[in-house]
């Protein structure tokens, strides 16, 4: 993967893989900094589970024998001076479980990966998962883009987001967003 946006993806879709209703995910540009979260409220992970996360052998898919995302996304972290942790409260310890992501890096140094095109990825999860409540936010010294679908529901009284118009909508909603904050499309 050669853009953040896409591990993004990737740590989200896990998120949905483990039964969360409600998945954040939080950018936040600070000085040399981008770090990103991805906070669900899923199934959680066993302490043996957390502690096998960095081994690429060691996947909860079916479909494959190994799981590179985590020790890829770690070893791009670590090379622009950054650094990834994962918390997580598996279901069998109580009502607040789930899992929290955060990825940081160094948005100056030579190895930092683009960020990609956040929009996109936003669309494909909503479009993949209508009936979670995502809620995106990117927020930089210049201002902030954010996104709640528990917000559009609200208001579209019963019409899936993943209706074609509504996800136009969207994508048409957070590019303006970015380009009224930033002067830029994300």
């Amino acid at each position: 993967m050669d853009e953040l946006s896409l591990y993004v993806l990737d740590i989200t879709m896990n998120s949905v893989r483990a039964g969360a209703t409600r998945i954040c995910v939080d950018l936040i540009e600070e000085g040399p900094w981008l770090t990103f979260f991805v906070r669900d409220n899923g199934c959680g992970m066993t302490e043996e589970q957390l502690m096998r996360l960095s081994d690429p052998f060691f996947t909860t898919r079916k479909t494959r024998k190994v799981g590179l995302g985590i020790p890829f996304l770690k070893m791009l972290a670590e090379m622009t001076g950054g650094e990834v942790t994962i918390t997580s409260v598996h279901e069998s310890r109580g009502p607040d479980h789930g899992t929290t992501t955060t990825a940081r890096f160094g948005k100056d140094h030579i190895d930092f990966l683009p960020l990609g095109d956040m929009v996109e990825t936003v669309k494909t999860l909503i479009q993949g998962s209508p009936e979670i409540d995502f809620v995106y936010r990117h927020k930089t010294e210049s201002g902030e883009v954010s996104l709640d679908c528990q917000e559009l529901r609200e208001v579209l009284e019963g019409i899936p987001l993943n209706e074609p118009e509504i996800l136009s909508w969207i994508g048409d909603n957070l590019k303006e967003q970015y380009q009224t904050m930033f002067g830029v499309n994300k």
